[in-house]
């Protein structure tokens, strides 16, 4: 259980790098003059080389391990990091988020093959959810802690920060994590086709446009607009976001450990893991419409419901992992998240070119510019959870 504690670490590490930004924004724009559109495709470089990696990662995982597959790949996030804190312009720094999401590309998918090495299937949904509780301390760590750490040092400093980080769980990967795999048999060609199988599948197709779009726009939003959206359309002051902030991330680990808990539990009542998993995630789109709509709710009840809902995606990782053989698990987890990456990209760097669509005063946009983009998210997850209800029932392995 230790070892699999240490995979935990390695994805908590990648979820600080993947919402970093959020407290680098302000100053990354006032030292480096970035528009709305630069900083959304900036951050979502990270996203791109994450999804870049996914497929060979996959292969590398089924064939080396996750000890040692991680641990090697965390050395470009180490050089990624290092990069972008040295950088003069928007060529470095972008330059560095891409390689920092190939190095921590690897770390989710290292994790949940872990997981699926040392305990029976039938845990899968609370691990993997523990698992993704304590990468939300990532998203913790981005709010309130980050934004005190930048009031005495600055953006590069983290970033530099972040690469001793990275080195050092790399070692202890490394050396101090038994090594419960052995080295795949399967020649590259034998690889390539069961990559192919996944993508070929019906069922994988199935569940992955909800999943990528509740995933793609919980992690466009949280990683770096949520800030803008609380502070133009909620009128919230900086200290208040950042609080909120973190309440998401906390509610995004409670979701994730509570998720896998109760779908273990109605598992046995005869409600299925896709179909809880897919309650889940329509339930986030009813509180982005609330969160729009400006109920009159306390807002950090809402933001909280954000975090839990947005984090329901999680649990089709499980469905995957029951639906293929044991040697494509490592490359059924990285082919999602592939796909939930590629969504992130474009669901980032598109809110931010819609955003800038609208005039912007003082660095804040109107009302109406966040709305538009939500109202467009929105109607891609409905759209997407139709698609989703249509399919059969819970999964069966494929052959």
């Amino acid at each position: 259980m230790a070892g699999s504690g240490r995979f935990s670490i390695g994805f908590l590490v990648s979820y600080v790098f993947r919402g970093v930004n959020l407290g680098f924004a302000p100053h990354l724009t006032r030292e480096l003059g970035l528009s709305a559109g630069d900083l959304g495709l900036l951050t979502s470089f990270y996203f791109l080389g994450f999804a870049a990696a996914q497929l060979p990662a996959g292969i590398l995982l089924d064939r080396y391990g996750p000890r040692k597959t991680e641990a090697a790949m965390l050395l470009a996030a180490v050089a990624g990091s290092l990069v972008f804190a040295l950088a003069p312009g928007m060529a470095g720094l972008a330059a560095g988020r891409l390689l920092i999401g190939v190095g921590v590309s690897v770390c989710l998918g290292a994790a949940i093959q872990a997981l699926s090495m040392w305990f029976p299937l039938s845990r899968m949904p609370l691990l993997n959810g523990l698992v993704m509780a304590i990468g939300g301390l990532g998203a913790v760590v981005v709010g309130s802690p980050l934004a005190w750490l930048l009031s005495w040092t600055d953006w590069r400093s983290v970033s530099a920060g972040l690469a001793v980080v990275s080195l050092a769980m790399a070692v202890l990967l490394w050396f101090g994590v038994p090594d419960k795999a052995r080295p795949g048999r399967e020649s590259l060609a034998e690889q390539l086709r069961g990559t192919r199988q996944i993508l070929g599948s019906e069922r994988f197709w199935r569940v992955v446009p909800l999943t990528l779009l509740n995933q793609g726009v919980f992690l466009a939003v949280q990683t770096l607009w949520v800030g803008a959206f609380m502070r133009d359309v909620s009128g919230f002051a900086p200290d208040q976001s950042a609080r909120l902030v973190s309440v998401i991330g906390l509610a995004m680990m409670a979701g994730c450990v509570g998720s896998g808990w109760a779908a273990r539990h109605l598992e046995r009542l005869g409600m299925s893991l896709k179909a809880f998993a897919g309650a889940g995630m329509m339930s986030f789109i009813v509180v982005q419409a609330l969160i729009m709509a400006q109920v009159p709710l306390p807002p950090a009840l809402l933001w909280a419901a954000y975090g839990v809902f947005g984090s329901s995606g999680i649990l089709t990782y499980a469905v995957l992992a029951r639906s293929f053989p044991d040697a494509l698990i490592g490359r059924a987890t990285t082919a999602l998240t592939l796909t939930v990456f590629l969504a992130t990209f474009a669901c980032q760097v598109g809110a931010g070119f819609v955003l800038d669509l609208w005039p912007v005063s003082d660095g804040h946009y109107p009302r109406e510019a966040h709305l538009a983009v939500w109202s467009g998210l929105v109607a891609l997850q409905a759209l997407a959870a139709v698609w989703y209800a249509m399919g059969r029932g819970g999964p069966r392995k494929v052959q």
